[in-house]
């Protein structure tokens, strides 16, 4: 089902009255139950598009649906109930319990006090135990690798109950058995919990594997498709391909020649 839809839209800043235009007429949407990854190079306007998305900044143009809704026309008390955002940055946050962390994904919930009752204690457990890290609920936060706190990160988003998760680089700072790790669990999340997860990625070769779809932006604007569509049209060979890095349309492999 579709959740997020982005019609004719045009993202960038406003400087001094002016508009900076960093993309426009993008037209793509994001269903439920499908990991959906964010591919692009560097400075082409990524966490611009991720920052529209979450309604940290304003659009130039066009239309954000979510379920349907305008997402001008939602207040932050709404928006706050329909996405979960984990940011790259890595949280600087100390004396907290992982459990404590998680449990302020309830606050949209628990009003200005933020005293978790039963029910919302009840979510944080599910939330812990849905991302594998239960033995961690009592450590202390800054005593996490940054695989385990990205986790933690996730847990708080899945505690918080939107339908739609973003995420801006989750595996940045993670080793390769962490990338593959979080991403496999973002997929099995989008899938057994039918949530419409997003994220934005460098890991070309992770996503190939594990996305369900994939939005690749370049100048032209988006194409979006599974791994399988994009390598047949040609997009992935033309935002992948350079002197020395070939890519296997067949078997969505990169390989790189050596002198």
């Amino acid at each position: 089902m579709e959740t997020v839809k982005l019609i004719d839209l045009n993202i960038g800043y406003l400087t001094k009255g002016h508009q900076h235009v960093v993309a426009q007429g993008l037209n793509a949407t994001i269903s439920s139950g499908e990991l959906t990854c964010l591919l692009g190079r560097n400075g082409i306007g990524k966490s611009t598009l991720l920052r529209t998305l979450s309604a940290f900044q304003p659009k130039l143009g066009g239309q954000i649906l979510l379920n349907g809704s305008d997402i001008s026309a939602l207040s932050d008390k709404a928006l706050s109930r329909l996405i979960g955002i984990v940011l790259t940055e890595k949280p600087d946050i100390r004396n907290m319990t992982v459990e404590e962390l998680v449990g302020l994904g309830r606050s949209p919930y628990t009003g200005f006090w933020g005293t978790l009752t039963e029910e919302d204690r009840h979510i944080v457990s599910e939330s812990i135990r849905l991302v594998g890290i239960e033995p961690l609920r009592q450590r202390m936060v800054q005593t996490l690798s940054d695989g385990e706190r990205q986790k933690v990160m996730i847990a708080k988003a899945l505690a918080q109950q939107t339908p739609i998760i973003y995420l801006d680089e989750p595996t940045a700072f993670l080793d390769y058995p962490s990338k593959v790790e979080v991403l496999q669990l973002l997929r099995r999340l989008a899938a057994e919990e039918q949530k419409t997860i997003f994220l934005s990625t460098h890991d070309v070769e992770l996503a190939l594997q594990l996305a369900d779809r994939l939005w690749l932006m370049d100048t032209d604007g988006l194409s979006v498709g599974t791994p399988h569509e994009l390598s047949a049209q040609g997009a992935l060979s033309r935002f992948i391909e350079r002197p020395g890095i070939t890519f296997d349309t067949a078997t969505l492999q990169i390989r790189v020649k050596t002198v």
